[in-house]
């Protein structure tokens, strides 16, 4: 799929994509505690009034979740409001219905980032991309090596800004120059591949 995203042109994404994202967008979301919850949404406006962000989105919280159930999932990937969402729960903890709208949220990003839906060079995809690479390589987080794999990947010439504070930390012991594995690393890869199985199993509901 090509790299493209902008809300003024939607023309990327055609009715039989936008269906199988749907479908995938339901998968993910039938693994998500309550995540059934989306049909009991009365679009009362309680997410988008709790949301500290809403002002800067685009498409508001409510909104989301109302175009998501007329099955346009192109014009909330098509938005910028998935991304500012500052993962504070309000929205979910204030909702008269119970409706998992943060957990919505991170799923319509999942979504985007496995069919790589972005600008290209975007930061939000090449930050996790390198924390998932090194996080996988060393069992833990890697700071310097964080930081510069997430410029090379976005623009190399900010990485230069960031000497300055490394310059400040290092001498205090507040990070680490070379990394360090954990003990047992291959196991901690287990736990990450058996999540990402249990990713795909959707759960039975009971009768």
């Amino acid at each position: 799929m090509k790299e493209t995203q902008t809300k003024e042109n939607k023309s990327w994404m055609t009715e039989k994509e936008q269906n199988r994202l749907r479908k995938l967008l339901l998968f993910q979301i039938a693994n998500i505690p309550g995540g059934e919850s989306i049909k009991k949404c009365i679009q009362c406006g309680s997410c988008t009034g709790s949301c500290p962000v809403s002002y800067a989105m685009d498409i508001t919280p409510r909104e989301v979740i109302a175009l998501f159930r007329a099955c346009d999932i192109k014009s909330i990937l098509s938005s910028r409001t998935i991304w500012i969402c500052a993962s504070c729960y309000a929205c979910t903890v204030r909702c008269p219905q119970g409706v998992k709208v943060t957990d919505i949220l991170y799923a319509l990003k999942r979504l985007a980032i496995e069919n790589r839906i972005f600008p290209r060079r975007f930061p939000v995809y090449a930050l996790s991309q390198s924390f998932v690479y090194l996080t996988n390589l060393y069992g833990r987080s890697y700071e310097p090596g964080l930081i510069v794999s997430y410029f090379l990947k976005t623009n190399i010439l900010k990485l230069w800004k960031m000497l300055p504070l490394f310059l400040k930390l290092f001498p205090k012991g507040r990070i680490m120059f070379l990394p360090q594995r954990i003990r047992k690393r291959k196991n901690f890869s287990k736990i990450l591949n058996e999540a990402e199985i249990m990713e795909m199993i959707v759960p039975v509901e009971e009768s």
